[in-house]
């Protein structure tokens, strides 16, 4: 999700040490818990395979952190609705009162990060989500009634929602700030304490996280980690009660091994090869217009960004170039234009370049709205919008999750090939279609599957906070926004309460003739 092959490198498993103590800032606030529950825990963390061999200061203070978290989450209450609620209040401040300073520190990372898309896409994602989860939390918490067997009642049947405990996340650096706290909202409407480890990518960001998170929570509430290789190395090896990854594809292969040594559940936000297809029936003017921005916001660095085009063979060429006069209206052709994002990197810009350098190679036609060769382009790290025209599957830039601003566009014969040519393909995060046909939409619906789909449009399937989002496949698994983030950080724990008047005992020995009439009991409730 944030890019290929971004993220904590290959090795990726080295263990955390274990430490005698905890942190000297937390003895206070723990003191109350009892040496024999802090031994207690430590002995059950090292049970889960932490090692104890020398560490930097780096790693050992995050040991010592995470112990004093785990430490807490095992002795006290759950938090209840008032203080779920005053953390959410917390967090939010933590934006409010710095969003001036967010902005101009995702922007120091990217080289330029167009300030009105951290405004849409960052901020008032959380606000949404914050405002969201505020209103709905107290009904979220409910134990919810479940219905009880016949031959049980009147007992009752409850679903009780607890916290998980502690919840690891691993943030991507192309939303930083909405990829971040957006799962984090989940974790503290359900009472769970959190442990972010920001991107290293974007080290501005991170800091600032850190340092605004750190005035408003105490540190086995919310804690920010550092970027160091070793933390990025060191962070899935802990046995979190939940760890949530965003990111490519092939690190969160690894992040789920090291995971799943300590049985730890996950969840992966990956990202893939998303398609748009646009139908015959389709507007092409409002699919190009619709299609250039889902592309060009955050210059492609987008998760769910279309990936590549299908469109009608007949209309190939028409749709090009209006997509092409689309990215031109919307950007211009002047690379120091402060709407239009640059690439987070220059190995990032090294790797785009030679995706269009392989498709020319390999007999791909260049649509630019802009002229390419400016030097500008480079010296803002900005690439040129480009599309690419007579792709073919041998192309890398088919092969992979291309993550800028470089759209191939394919033609296909029948509604039937588009499916096809999608579902030979690992599931994609998301999915695009156009047209006007409600049966050809719905057979694009029915046929395919990924993460979520947004018809007549892009992206926003991703905005609604009432909805999952989450991958499927090679794209990710679990979800979290609303209730559903809710759902995934807590623990759902079925009660059953047995009530006073009741036949259960007649299941116990001896049996003698019980076992006819329990019969003829199940026979009459079958």
């Amino acid at each position: 999700m944030d890019g290929p092959d971004s993220g904590p490198p290959a090795a990726l498993l080295p263990e955390v040490p274990q430490r005698a103590s905890l942190p000297q800032q937390n003895q206070g606030r723990n003191a109350n818990l009892g040496s024999n529950a802090m031994d207690q825990t430590r002995d059950q963390i090292l049970d889960r395979s932490l090692d104890r061999s020398p560490a930097s200061a780096p790693l050992r203070a995050l040991a010592d952190a995470f112990h004093a978290m785990i430490a807490r989450s095992r002795a006290e209450p759950a938090a209840d609705l008032a203080e779920r609620l005053d953390r959410l209040a917390r967090l939010r401040a933590v934006v409010a009162d710095n969003e001036e300073r967010f902005r101009q520190a995702i922007s120091a990372d990217f080289g330029h990060r167009s300030a009105v898309e951290t405004t849409i896409a960052e901020t008032m994602m959380v606000y949404s989500e914050i405002r969201h989860a505020t209103k709905h939390l107290k009904s979220w918490m409910a134990p919810q009634r479940i219905a009880t067997a016949l031959q049980f009642l009147p007992a009752r049947n409850r679903l009780i929602p607890q916290p998980l405990g502690v919840v690891g996340i691993i943030a991507p650096w192309n939303y930083p700030l909405q990829l971040t706290l957006a799962p984090a909202i989940g974790a503290i409407a359900a009472g769970n304490l959190v442990m972010i480890k920001p991107s290293e990518l974007v080290p501005h960001f991170a800091g600032l996280l850190k340092e605004t998170v750190a005035a408003r929570f105490d540190a086995t509430e919310l804690l920010v980690t550092g970027v160091e290789d070793e933390i990025a190395k060191a962070f899935a090896s802990l046995p979190f009660d939940h760890l949530v990854f965003t990111g490519s594809t092939r690190v969160g292969r690894l992040v789920a091994e090291a995971a799943g040594r300590n049985l730890t559940p996950v969840t992966l936000e990956l990202g893939g090869k998303s398609p748009a297809i646009i139908d015959a029936s389709a507007d092409l003017d409002e699919a190009a217009e619709r299609i250039a921005y889902g592309k060009l916001l955050n210059a492609g660095q987008t998760c769910i960004a279309p990936d590549y085009v299908l469109v009608p063979e007949r209309s190939l060429q028409a749709f090009a170039e209006k997509l092409r006069a689309q990215m031109r209206r919307m950007f211009g052709t002047d690379p120091a234009n402060k709407d239009y994002t640059s690439v987070i990197s220059d190995r990032h810009y090294a790797r785009l370049e030679g995706l269009v350098a392989d498709a020319v190679e390999r007999g791909a036609k260049i649509l630019q709205p802009a002229r390419a060769d400016d030097p500008n382009w480079k010296a803002h790290r900005k690439f040129p919008p480009t599309l690419i025209l007579g792709a073919t599957e041998d192309m890398a830039v088919m092969q992979e999750e291309i993550f800028g601003p470089v759209l191939p566009v394919l033609g296909y014969r029948e509604p039937a090939d588009a499916i096809a040519f999608v579902n030979r393909r690992d599931r994609p995060l998301a999915l695009y279609w156009f047209g006007k046909d409600r049966d050809a939409r719905d057979a694009v619906l029915s046929r395919t599957v990924s993460g979520g789909v947004t018809v007549n449009d892009c992206l926003f399937h991703f905005a609604q906070v009432n909805q999952p989002m989450g991958g499927v496949g090679a794209s990710g698994t679990g979800a979290y926004h609303g209730e559903w983030g809710f759902r995934t950080f807590s623990k759902l724990k079925p009660v059953f309460y047995r009530s006073k008047f009741n036949r259960l005992a007649d299941l116990y020995p001896p049996y003698g003739g019980k076992i006819a009439r329990l019969e003829k009991m199940m026979r009459f409730m079958s």
